[in-house]
C-alpha cells in the first residue's frame, strides 16, 4: 500500500509537504514557458509564410510600385521631383 511518500514532495511525505508547492510552481512555470515557446513559434511561422511584418514590404523586398513610378518618369509623365517624392512616400 502507498504510504504517501514521494521524492519531490519534500521530507514531510504528504502531497503538500515541505517542498511540494515549490515543485508545483516550478512545473507550472516550465509548462508556461513551453506554451509560450509554441505560441512564439506559431507566430514566427505565420509571419515568415506571409512575407514578414509590414504587409509584405520587408527589408530587401522588391516593390513594383516604385518600378511603375520609374516607368512613368522614363515616359516623361512625372518630373524627377515627383519621382523622388513617390519613392520617399513608398519607403515609409
Amino acid at each position: 500500500m502507498w504510504d504517501g511518500w514521494c521524492p519531490w514532495c519534500g521530507a514531510g511525505g504528504g502531497a503538500w509537504g515541505a517542498g511540494g508547492w515549490i515543485a508545483m510552481l516550478a512545473m507550472m512555470f516550465f509548462g508556461l514557458l513551453v506554451l509560450a515557446g509554441f505560441v512564439l513559434l506559431f507566430v514566427w511561422l505565420v509571419r515568415s509564410a506571409s512575407g514578414g511584418a509590414g504587409g509584405g514590404r520587408g527589408y530587401g523586398r522588391h516593390d513594383p510600385s516604385v518600378d511603375i513610378a520609374r516607368e512613368r518618369y522614363a515616359r516623361g509623365e512625372i518630373t524627377s521631383e515627383e519621382l523622388e517624392r513617390i519613392e520617399r512616400d513608398l519607403r515609409r
